[in-house]
């Protein structure tokens, strides 16, 4: 069992006894990034909450060998995506995808996701052409947030 696998184990009850989701564990440069979820979002109080209660679990059970940075947070409007579940669920969203050095076609992909399964995802670009990343190919990937001025329309128009 890797590390990451011990960490879920310690953490996925005090996670969903907070009425919240693990939405991706990831250990890192000496740091242990949790990031939790829950439909409409999570707030500071059960992030926070959830936070104490996760670092009491592992300095008692001690999953991780040596020393190690906790930071619990949510993933934000701008959400790194690593799974399948990840692309499936951010299927409509807009991202930005990197692909690994070598990779067949462009090194840098933004656009829409338009399907997403088990082995890859697709992307409409910006000019409106389709691109097919399997997920092995994938060396980082994140939704994108714009404010853009629609918000600021629709505030003049509710002035």
């Amino acid at each position: 069992m890797s590390t990451v696998e011990r960490v879920r184990a310690v953490v996925a009850p005090l996670i969903g006894a907070a009425d919240l989701e693990i939405y991706d564990i990831e250990l890192a440069g000496g740091v242990l990034q949790i990031l939790v979820d829950r439909p409409g979002g999570a707030d500071i109080d059960a992030i926070s909450k959830v936070a104490r209660a996760i670092s009491r679990a592992l300095d008692a059970d001690a999953p991780i060998v040596g020393d190690y940075a906790l930071e619990v947070s949510s993933p934000g409007l701008e959400r790194p995506l690593r799974t399948a579940q990840h692309f499936t669920t951010a299927v409509g969203s807009t991202v930005r995808v990197k692909t690994r050095p070598g990779t067949q076609g462009e090194r840098r992909v933004e656009g829409l996701i338009t399907t997403a399964d088990s082995t890859g995802v697709t992307v409409r670009d910006l000019e409106g052409a389709e691109h097919t990343i399997a997920y092995d190919d994938i060396e980082r990937a994140r939704t994108t947030f714009e404010w853009g001025s629609a918000g600021k329309t629709e505030r003049k128009a509710k002035a």
